[in-house]
């Protein structure tokens, strides 16, 4: 029984990283037209037509969600 429930939480463990990533910062600029974001860190990343994105401004707290690759924004979320 042990055994079964080690494995199933190394799975879960492996299964989380792979999935998805994030990035927190601070809004330097942002491009309403290109839809480009670029952060107080210097890293920009542009954002798909077909994901949602909350009416943000610079100087504003963002979380940025990434798929499991980290090369196509799959959310951006307004931090609190």
């Amino acid at each position: 029984m042990k055994k079964i429930i080690l494995a199933a939480a190394a799975i879960t463990m492996m299964s989380g990283a792979a999935f998805a990533s994030s990035t927190d910062g601070v809004i330097d600029k942002f491009n309403a037209d290109t839809r480009v974001i670029t952060l107080e860190n210097g890293n920009s990343y542009t954002v798909p037509r077909d994901v949602a994105m909350p009416s943000i401004r610079t100087g504003e707290k963002v979380s940025i969600q990434l798929n499991g690759e980290g090369d196509r924004v799959t959310g951006v979320l307004k931090s609190l």
